[in-house]
């Protein structure tokens, strides 16, 4: 799910374009920022989402090995 974070990468882009227009340094920065956050917010989702289809995975694999 790609929506966890992406709130973070478009303020984090808008307030880099900004920063950039307006010469604020550290507005750009802290877009820059934002935008590294929401990623991360994305990469942990990703990641809690891959473990629970494999714990899945691994009961319906251990209910098999036990209906036998």
């Amino acid at each position: 799910m790609k929506d966890k974070g992406l709130g973070d990468k478009i303020k984090g882009k808008a307030k880099e374009v900004t920063g950039e227009v307006t010469g604020n340094r550290k507005m750009k920065a802290e877009g820059i920022a934002d935008q590294k956050v929401g990623e991360m917010k994305e990469a942990a989702n990703d990641t809690k989402e891959k473990i629970k289809r494999k714990a899945e995975e691994l009961e319906i694999e251990r209910g098999k090995r036990y209906d036998n």
